[in-house]
């Protein structure tokens, strides 16, 4: 898109031209990524964007669209773009800081409060190891209100978003700067009993690097993504869990998920391996017969 002033540009137009300029850029899912920033730019919703398919694009619009189009054809997420995602109907801002989050996430959060919703009324203590933007004790403080929800991340960038989203979304949840290998050490967390535990912990290895998409692997916190061990780093949190008598749900890789099954069955009673909506492996939730 050139910045001639003699082309009437319209929805309809732009969303041609932009879908074909990104598919010649590589770029993932271009026909949305087009309606996406032009529904950002208009202000409306992104499928109303078809209610006004044959409206010009003022002069500013066409000024504010073209430096998001050049971002999103050198492969940075929409959400950086946009500023924002939809997290279980929380409004969840995001930046390189924290991981955007998934789809995959949101079974996770569905998953705890179907299984946990004979509490749903209670004080429950849920811990967040690594909370990134918070939107999982988000999400869940947004559904059962009465429940004590607390994250924990070793980002100050981290914590300072999940602050914010906090903030944005009116609910009240802990944030506490401490690190998963000296969380012994971390009072605030350790000298607690948690009811709940819930982690989507880095679980892709460095090896797995170039595997990745562009707008993940240049764009997303490394220290989200990556661990040169994941199943010692779910060991640690399964053995941390397990100590508090907490009920335990964790988020894994489906190349990892039957090790990290195993190592969930060395510290818990019963352990169920459950699969993400594309029937890959994907969930890990522990219990003990007394909690």
């Amino acid at each position: 898109m050139n910045s001639r002033t003699d082309q009437v540009w319209i929805v309809l137009s732009m969303l041609e031209w932009g879908t074909e300029y990104f598919e010649k850029k590589g770029v993932d899912s271009p026909r949305m990524s087009v309606e996406w920033l032009l529904a950002h730019v208009l202000n409306v919703k992104r499928l109303d964007i078809y209610l006004q398919y044959d409206r010009p694009l003022s002069d500013d619009e066409l000024n504010a669209l073209r430096p998001l189009i050049k971002r999103r054809a050198n492969h940075e997420p929409l959400q950086h773009i946009t500023g924002s995602t939809q997290f279980m109907g929380c409004k969840i801002y995001v930046n390189p800081e924290v991981l955007i989050p998934r789809d995959e996430t949101e079974q996770l959060v569905e998953l705890i409060l179907e299984e946990c919703k004979e509490r749903k009324h209670e004080p429950v203590q849920l811990l967040d190891i690594g909370t990134g933007s918070g939107c999982i004790s988000i999400a869940i403080k947004s559904r059962y209100p009465e429940w004590l929800c607390t994250g924990i991340d070793i980002s100050k960038g981290a914590l300072e978003m999940a602050r914010k989203n906090a903030l944005e979304n009116r609910v009240d949840i802990e944030l506490i700067d401490c690190d998963l290998n000296n969380i012994d050490s971390c009072d605030e967390i350790a000298g607690r009993q948690w009811d709940i535990v819930v982690s989507n912990p880095p679980y892709i290895t460095h090896k797995e690097r170039e595997t990745l998409d562009p707008q993940v692997l240049n764009f997303e916190p490394d220290v989200a993504l990556f661990h040169s061990n994941p199943t010692e780093l779910y060991e640690r949190i399964c053995a941390f869990a397990s100590s508090k008598n907490s009920r335990l749900f964790l988020e894994c890789s489906n190349q990892y998920a039957d090790q990290i099954e195993i190592v969930a069955n060395q510290y818990y009673e019963s352990v169920k391996l459950l699969k993400d909506l594309d029937g890959n492996d994907r969930f890990i939730y522990s219990k003990s017969p007394s909690n």
